[in-house]
């Protein structure tokens, strides 16, 4: 809704001769905007509350977003192409009533996934299958409790027998299986058999790897993975995805009877893979789902996923099916106060009100022990129709060695530990794998906006659809030579924003219905000169009977207080040198810029008038963005982008830093989202063949323009071609 506020409209007494900041200044001096966006970004211990939505249809239109939100994080929108797993099982150990078989296969080529296979010895048709993520426990599968710890998890409860307390992990498989289920329990990224990747560069990454930053040969962690969207945090899920994929290959298995748990960040996979594949019909994550700290190790943070919401939305992608979500005196202690009921009010709302069950521990510290796994093998036997008296416990066994356990020996020899080389490797084939789905669907525009639009909208975070409370407060108005200038402030007051805005205005029978919305590095400075005169391509569009926005974005003019130009976006206080940890939670400072642009056009059409727009220097990228989401918002667009592309930046805090900006065929994916609306380009070369391709796909090929002239004629041959007809 646009609200034009009645002020006082005073005369402005700034020199024609001052500079153009002076000229182009809103607020007093020294004011900064009154803008939300100003306070220290938010991180992994903030408060990440979940509020239901009010009907069913609110609730599949906000899963949908968050399920491709989380998609996009785990750098699997698209899905990677499933290649062949080459499943290895051997080394069939039997026991009374269940077998264990060493199980090693391949989620992409040369990326190996190592874990163990349980098996009932006499399965009855088909039977259930439970995929086991383990968390941040050293060597989990293979490791066992001291006996010291042993002693006391005894002594709390925690744990039952000294022979099969020994091993949590293995506990929870033997019991499952004797139950009567196929169980999978597969290493995390640097743990037990997983060794292609270091613990240092997985869970303990720390600073930037200068020989993993490079176009080409990039690693985990630099600004060349994170424009990609590649993660340690994806991996991992991919590697979910593919064990689901695997244990459903298996005779036996019963695909209408898959379950996931696991604990700390195996409570986050179990989170994840249920919210994204709709093969999950039970989930149980343990001591995970909290609105307070959602996940400190990097293997549980990534870019983008996030961003105006959390760990219990995240389980609430599983409604209506069963869930199972358990507490422990950790993060999420409060979870019965905090989180829990209003997950209740959306199985209620969903019609499943039962569904749901939260398993209270928190006299218990954070793990998975024996009572916690007692509520799992109950909430299983409940609702896959296993028999068993309630409530389930476990039975004692004779726990497995290391050397038993483990995949790699004799006859399966292991791969290259943490070699660099396979990082980089793995990592070019992802992004190859991605690029090869991406380049035909520029063919099928309706493909093409689906995927790189669909993109596009999370990476950003708002769409012009959702540009809707905006205000503009002018503050003060005078004559000049020809045109009138208003000082004001466009406020979008949904988000708390505020921008310092000149709006110029031709004067007499000239003035037309159109405005263009001019944008630059300099703000809105930039429409005037250096010695403070206006810059002679606006008044070309002033003279042609168009207005003229100039606004200074986020941390642009008067949103600096130093008057300092702006290099690096302000990061959360966490050490780690990791983007996740502020992108995951914040908008970029490229994204929270193109959210300003969309509220000027939103401002700018408010009293219907025709919006055309305009981006040059670092601005013109951020104006793409805009321009591919604002749609028919915005009528014709006039950029000079320099050649920019996200994969060349080499600095995460770069300020046109954008996290999956280069997945999507980079910048030109951004301009083929403008067909078939009119766009005037330069910077692209004299022949930008991905978006001359999608405007002749679009049968509009006049509608772009390409300009073949000297950068230095740009501006002015852009505003020519704004200001015709």
């Amino acid at each position: 809704m646009f609200l034009r506020t009645i002020a006082a409209l005073m005369l402005s007494t700034v020199s024609l001769s001052a500079a153009p900041s002076a000229v182009a200044r809103v607020l007093p001096e020294g004011a900064r905007p009154a803008d939300a966006r100003l306070a220290a970004p938010k991180d992994l211990d903030g408060y990440f509350p979940f509020t239901p939505p009010a009907t069913p249809a609110a609730w599949e239109t906000r899963a949908e977003t968050i399920r491709r939100r989380i998609l996009l994080s785990q750098g699997l929108w698209p899905m990677p192409t499933r290649t062949p797993l080459n499943a290895v099982i051997h080394g069939r150990i039997e026991r009374e009533d269940y077998t264990i078989e060493k199980v090693y296969f391949e989620s992409a080529p040369g990326f190996f996934v190592t874990g163990n296979l349980y098996r009932p010895r006499a399965p009855k048709g088909r039977v259930p299958v439970v995929l086991f993520a383990h968390g941040h426990w050293k060597d989990a599968r293979l490791s066992f409790e001291t006996d010291a710890k042993l002693r006391a998890e005894i002594a709390s409860g925690q744990e039952r027998f000294e022979q099969g307390g020994r091993s949590r992990f293995q506990s929870l498989c033997v019991q499952l299986a004797r139950m009567g289920c196929v169980v999978w329990q597969w290493d995390m990224l640097s743990d037990s058999d997983s060794i292609q990747f270091s613990a240092d560069v997985i869970h303990l990454f720390k600073r930037q790897r200068p020989e993993m930053n490079a176009p080409s040969g990039w690693g985990l962690f630099s600004p060349q993975a994170e424009a990609r969207l590649q993660s340690v945090m994806g991996l991992q899920t991919w590697n979910a995805i593919r064990s689901l994929d695997f244990v459903l290959t298996l005779p036996e298995v019963d695909p209408a009877r898959v379950a996931v748990t696991g604990a700390s960040g195996g409570g986050t996979q179990t989170m994840l893979l249920s919210a994204i594949d709709p093969r999950v019909s039970l989930s149980f994550p343990a001591v995970m789902v909290s609105t307070a700290m959602q996940g400190g190790c990097t293997c549980e943070n990534a870019s983008l996923l996030r961003i105006g919401t959390g760990n219990v939305e995240f389980a609430a992608l599983f409604a209506p099916k069963p869930q199972g979500v358990t507490t422990a005196n950790d993060w999420t202690i409060e979870m019965a106060k905090k989180g829990f009921p209003e997950l209740r009010q959306l199985y209620g709302l969903l019609g499943a009100p039962d569904a749901v069950m939260l398993h209270r521990g928190e006299h218990f510290p954070h793990n998975y022990n024996a009572v916690s796994r007692s509520a799992f093998y109950t909430w299983l036997n409940r609702h896959f129709g296993l028999g068993f008296t309630e409530p389930v416990i476990e039975r004692d066994y004779e726990p497995l060695t290391r050397e038993q356990l483990t995949v790699w020996g004799e006859g399966h020899p292991a791969p290259k530990p943490a070699d660099p080389d396979f990082e980089r490797s793995l990592l070019r084939w992802f992004a190859d794998d991605a690029e090869s789905q991406l380049r035909p669907l520029v063919s099928r525009a309706e493909a093409f906006r689906h995927v790189a639009g669909g993109a596009l909208e999370i990476m950003i975070g708002r769409t012009a659809a959702e540009v809707s409370e905006v205000q503009w407060k002018p503050i003060a108005e005078e004559a000049r030579e020809g045109y009138r200038v208003q000082r004001g402030l466009v406020r979008n007051t949904t988000h708390a924003e505020e921008l310092p805005v000149l709006w110029l205005h031709p004067r007499g029978a000239a003035a037309g219905r159109r405005t263009v919305v001019w944008l630059g590095d300099s703000g809105k400075a930039g429409l005037f000169t250096t010695g403070g005169a206006l810059q002679p391509a606006v008044r070309r569009l002033l003279d042609s009977g168009s207005s003229v926005i100039g606004a200074d974005l986020l941390f642009q003019g008067e949103f600096l207080a130093d008057g300092q130009a702006f290099t690096q976006t302000p990061t959360v206080a966490n050490p780690r040198e990791f983007a996740g940890y502020t992108f995951g939670y914040n908008h970029s400072v490229f994204a929270q810029r193109t959210h300003d642009i969309l509220t000027l056009v939103a401002a700018a059409q408010a009293d219907g008038r025709v919006v055309d727009l305009a981006g040059f220097g670092s601005i013109a990228p951020v104006a793409a963005a805009a321009r591919a989401l604002a749609g028919a918002r915005v009528s014709r667009a006039a950029l000079s982008t320099g050649g920019f592309r996200f994969a060349d930046l080499r600095d995460a805090r770069d300020p046109r830093f954008l996290p999956g900006g280069a997945k999507y065929l980079d910048l030109p994916g951004f301009l083929a989202l403008a067909a078939p609306q009119p766009l005037w380009l330069a910077g692209e070369g004299i022949d930008p063949a991905l978006v001359a391709d999608v405007y002749r796909i679009s049968e509009k090929p006049s509608h772009l323009h390409v300009f073949r002239g000297e950068p230095a004629d740009e501006i002015t041959a852009a505003a020519e071609w704004l200001a015709a007809p």
